[in-house]
């Protein structure tokens, strides 16, 4: 194979691009860092597109008195939203009352402290629901009268993680999906890293190095020959997806028997998604899926309140992730902590520090408590923060402005079908203009593989957002998966063959 030499070194390398670290290499490098970022994989290839596609404080780990943790990720709500309102949006959700389980006083209480401790400004507060006279409560069993309401928020979670990367790498980042470390080798000052990507090897070097590589975190500690006391428990969380459940916008979040909670969650417009599960996992991260079992279990927890049950027979699509929490020795998956801990280890050579465990909801706060870790090792961290106040490529438009942008795009393109020109304001916002400019028609855009997916989309993700595969677009960039046939599929993997086949 050849060999590329080394360079002058980065400041940062980055291994792992999930949520966490495309947060960190975009914060580092818009601190002035020179940031060099390693995916064995796609971007979000793992954890970060399996996840529950919820910005929420978490209003069950408060059961747990995870109150630093709910309130930090409860802060991040609105924070988010305004960086990115295409693929950030309010959602309200309805919590039933089930007579044996929690009582109501204890449900009012919880939702009193998630109203008040985070800092809520423009999402609307809990209100008091009867089942009875309310939309939500058709479709549901007779013996639910009494509900909660209250607000969360919705995100693409892999889109965040990729306009994540972007926005570090129109900053200069050098982001490097699709290239594996294969070897690390500690110096004093730096860090030497082999990376295998297609039949390129190439020797990379950096003086601090971050560890976000999610479920593989303990697998890089070891290839850096750092010994820590800290444990990784690797948590299993699957979901299933189903044909559109009730008719209205709102979710429902229902208590289970079991202690624990589960969603439904309005889904692609014509969807419903359901989740999720907490298990142990001991297998390859790279190899989890959604079991039978689970499955079965999710359907029997939304058919506890359904009048019309749901059975795994209904799924017409599931998927799993792996949590990679922090070991704090709870009995239960459920109860192990969703809280980040971050290690600085400077004994022996260069710095490094190891992220475990985090959500979606606090990767940006993650990402700035990683550069603060770095005082006295790198100067970007005596610079102040600034992601919370800077939007995601295609996010710069007002944080309630998302149908005005459709309504603009419509007039301006009056040719494209209003359902196209709405998932491309999803997905893209205001740079949904990079695609739609210049054409005239629908044949202006290029072949069509399917659900309205055009060669010009194609062609922009792949130069613009590191897509080669089919599945990088349609799982990930997007989920148009749920609607291609495999031979839609088959011929949009043809199409993408030559940029796949390079790699």
């Amino acid at each position: 194979m050849p060999q590329t030499p080394p360079t002058e070194p980065f400041d940062i390398a980055v291994i792992g691009g999930g949520v966490n670290g495309c947060g960190v290499a975009r914060d580092a490098q818009g601190r002035g860092a020179r940031v060099v970022l390693f995916e064995k994989g796609d971007l979000a290839g793992a954890t970060s597109s399996s996840s529950t596609k919820l910005i929420h404080g978490g209003l069950r780990y408060l059961e747990h008195y995870e109150f630093r943790l709910v309130r930090e990720a409860l802060m991040e709500r609105e924070v988010l939203w305004a960086m990115a309102p295409h693929i950030i949006w309010p959602l309200r959700f309805v919590l039933p009352h089930h007579k044996d389980l929690r009582p109501a006083w204890l449900l009012r209480l919880g939702l009193f402290l998630y109203d008040y401790i985070g800092g809520r400004k423009r999402l609307p507060a809990t209100k008091t629901l009867r089942l009875a006279t309310d939309p939500t409560g058709v479709g549901l069993r007779d013996g639910f009268t009494l509900g909660f309401e209250y607000s969360d928020c919705w995100v693409e979670d892999s889109r965040l993680v990729v306009l994540s990367a972007k926005d570090a790498a129109e900053r200069g980042a050098d982001i490097r999906p699709r290239t594996e470390i294969t070897q690390i080798e500690r110096l004093a000052d730096r860090w030497r890293l082999t990376s295998v990507r297609g039949d390129e090897t190439s020797i990379t070097e950096a003086r601090v190095l971050i560890n976000t590589a999610g479920p593989w975190v303990g697998q890089v500690l070891a290839m850096t020959g750092v010994n820590t006391p800290a444990k990784v428990r690797l948590v299993k969380g699957s979901h299933v997806v189903v044909k559109r459940l009730f008719d209205h916008d709102r979710a429902y979040i229902f208590q289970n028997g079991d202690g624990r909670i589960v969603f439904a969650i309005p889904y692609e417009t014509d969807f419903t998604l359901i989740g999720t599960t907490d298990q142990d996992y001991q297998g390859d991260p790279a190899k989890v899926a959604a079991s039978p079992e689970e499955a079965a279990y999710l359907c029997a927890a939304v058919s506890e309140y359904l009048k019309t049950p749901v059975s795994p027979n209904d799924v017409v699509w599931s998927y799993a992730g792996v949590r990679p929490l922090m070991d704090d020795g709870s009995g239960k998956p459920e109860e192990a902590t969703r809280d980040y801990v971050l290690e600085l280890n400077t004994l022996g050579g260069a710095p490094v520090v190891s992220v475990f465990g985090g959500k979606i909801t606090t990767a940006r706060r993650l990402a700035e408590s990683v550069i603060h870790k770095l005082k006295g090792i790198s100067p970007i961290a005596e610079l102040p923060s600034w992601t919370g106040g800077e939007p995601l490529p295609g996010g710069d438009f007002p944080m309630t402005g998302f149908e005005a942008l459709v309504h603009a795009l419509g007039i301006d393109y009056p040719w494209a079908e209003p359902a196209l020109v709405r998932r491309l304001a999803r997905a893209y916002g205001v740079r949904a203009r990079r695609i739609l400019t210049g054409a005239t028609s629908m044949a202006d855009l290029g072949e069509i593989f399917g659900a309205n997916l055009t060669a010009r989309e194609v062609d922009y993700l792949r130069k613009e957002e590191w897509a080669t595969t089919a599945d990088d677009i349609l799982w990930r960039r997007s989920k148009l998966g749920l609607r291609f046939t495999p031979v839609q599929k088959a011929k949009l993997a043809a199409y993408l063959q030559p940029v796949a086949g390079s790699v």
